[in-house]
């Protein structure tokens, strides 16, 4: 049965922050604040205090432990690899179980535990959006036409579409014998509010021959649900797609959303055995891709005379994990793209699952940081592997008036590849 670590779980782990500060170099909230309780080694200390009873869960202790992306930016200088984001989403599951989840906690995790109310919320959505949303310029998104809960109405959101991606497709796409099969686990973002990057992963892997099977019974990976500290919807949603991805035979499950990976290569790792195979065969798509030569087989192609200026944002969600130099090597091997390296492509763009709405004037900052950092490389694009990034990428060019689209590096691929 699927169990998420408790807090006590880590106490060894916590032990071993030496509150050297390395982090403070690198913790985005940090960055945007300039206080203590803010940094990775704060919440540690924090975190310490509060197994040995020397603190209560205050509100000081509360809102604290709330002002985290979960990014995991504090390993990258920290002498003993303590991973404060696993750490702090244990502290907030003990905080939802002694003092319950918040009023948009419970939203959360009440409609990612029902597929079929998440699926009828975003149709109604798509149906009504041209009601409730207004069309900005330029593609760049939708903005609410009246107040919504938890939401800013000058926020930047991709339309829901009126179809699920996985309504769309058949659930078996075959292709060479001679080639892999893979499970394409398409996460919410692509299901619900960006289909045309799961028509590109098709697309990729039609290229190659890949047979690709899209379970229909599959769920939410619970990464929302782990940022606002729900537990059991956590558990139930790994349990529910250990079943659905169990029940097909594939060489790989290949996912094309940095956070869709993390949920099921990690959290789900350490949640008991029975997910070990699936945590093993778990690959981001660019992984896969390249470990399948397509890089070379782009390369071949004749460049185009006129190409596109595009930059990359590293997710922190493949960050953390050493992914970058796949999705790169893509993006300079497509013959329309003139690729751009920005400054700190590798800092969080500021979202962090429920981050944004509970604090969204910091996600504000960190993001404009992304934003000028964006302007500044001159390019006309900004890639990514995550949907959750390419909607946040999006509202902070938005608001600081640029003229730059976000999009996901599928779509630039499936523009290079052949109908």
């Amino acid at each position: 049965m699927a169990k998420l670590k408790n807090l006590e779980d880590y106490r060894e782990e916590i032990e071993q922050c030496v509150k050297c500060g390395a982090c403070r170099a690198h913790c985005p909230v940090f960055g945007a604040e300039k206080r203590e309780g803010r940094v990775a080694r704060g919440k540690i200390a924090l975190t310490h205090s509060v197994l040995e009873g020397e603190i209560g869960l205050e509100d000081k202790v509360l809102e604290d432990l709330s002002q985290c992306l979960l990014c995991g930016s504090c390993c990258t200088g920290c002498p003993n690899n303590v991973h404060t984001e696993d750490i702090v989403a244990a502290a907030r599951r003990r905080i939802a179980e002694e003092k319950g989840l918040s009023t948009f906690g419970k939203g959360v995790a009440a409609v990612l535990g029902r597929p079929k109310l998440m699926n009828m919320l975003a149709k109604s959505g798509g149906t009504l959006s041209s009601l409730l949303f207004k069309k900005l310029p330029e593609n760049s998104g939708l903005r609410l036409r009246f107040p919504a809960p938890y939401l800013e109405t000058d926020r930047t959101l991709p339309p829901l579409t009126a179809k699920p991606f996985r309504e769309r497709v058949p659930e078996i796409i075959p292709g060479d014998p001679q080639q892999p099969t893979v499970l394409f686990f398409t996460g919410c973002g692509i299901n619900y509010m960006y289909p045309a990057i799961g028509e590109a992963f098709l697309k990729a892997l039609k290229f190659l021959g890949v047979t690709v099977i899209i379970p229909k019974d599959q769920a939410c990976c619970g990464l929302p649900a782990v940022s606002a500290g729900a537990t059991k919807p956590v558990e139930k949603l790994a349990e529910q797609n250990l079943s659905a991805l169990s029940h097909h035979q594939a060489d790989h499950i290949v996912t094309a959303c940095a956070s869709c990976n993390a949920g099921l290569s990690s959290i789900y790792a350490e949640m008991g055995d029975e997910f070990d195979e699936l945590s093993a065969k778990t690959m981001d798509i660019f992984v896969f891709l390249a470990n399948h030569g397509l890089p070379e087989k782009l390369a071949a192609l004749p460049k185009t005379e006129k190409r596109i200026r595009v930059t990359y944002h590293d997710p922190c969600h493949l960050r953390s994990k050493g992914i970058t130099k796949e999705p790169r090597q893509i993006l300079k091997a497509l013959p329309q793209v003139e690729y751009i390296e920005m400054s700190d492509a590798g800092t969080c763009c500021g979202f962090g699952g429920t981050y944004s709405v509970y604090h969204p004037e910091n996600s504000k900052r960190i993001g404009a940081k992304k934003a000028a950092n964006i302007t500044d490389s001159g390019a006309e694009l900004v890639a990514t592997d995550c949907p959750g990034c390419i909607m946040q990428l999006q509202d902070s060019i938005n608001h600081a008036e640029g003229n730059q689209r976000s999009v996901h590096i599928l779509e630039l691929l499936s523009d290079a590849l052949p109908d």
